[in-house]
C-alpha cells in the first residue's frame, strides 16, 4: 500500500501486527518531531552497524553465530532504512507537485 497524499507522512515506525504508520498533518507538530528525531537516530545507528560490519568481515575468526547475528541486525537496519527513504521519497514527490501546481 502507498500513501503519498499531501500532508501524510509514513512514520518511521510500525504499529500492531507490524503494519504502517502514517500522521497527517502540515509536518510542523510534536509528531512530525520526534519522527524526525527517530529518523535520524535509525539512520546513525545504521553507519554503526555497517562500520561493525566491515569490521567482524575483516576478522577471519568470526563465528557463524556472530555472523548470523550481524545479519539479523543489517536485516532490521535495512527495513528502518528502507522505510526512512520511502517517507522522504513520498514527501519530496509531494513537494514538487506542490511546487508544479501552486494553489
Amino acid at each position: 500500500m502507498r500513501h503519498s497524499t499531501e500532508g501524510t507522512r509514513l512514520l518511521p515506525w510500525v504499529g500492531p501486527g507490524g503494519k504502517p504508520c502514517y500522521l497527517v498533518g502540515d509536518g510542523e507538530g510534536y509528531a512530525s518531531r520526534l519522527a524526525d528525531t527517530i529518523e535520524s537516530v535509525q539512520l546513525g545507528m545504521a553507519a554503526d552497524l555497517l562500520g561493525h560490519v566491515e569490521d567482524l568481515l575483516g576478522d577471519r575468526s568470526a563465528t557463524p553465530e556472530q555472523l548470523r547475528y550481524v545479519v539479523a541486525r543489517l536485516a532490521e537496519s535495512l527495513r528502518e532504512v528502507h522505510r526512512v527513504a520511502r517517507s522522504r521519497g513520498a514527501r519530496l514527490v509531494a513537494v514538487g507537485a506542490r511546487a508544479e501546481h501552486p494553489e
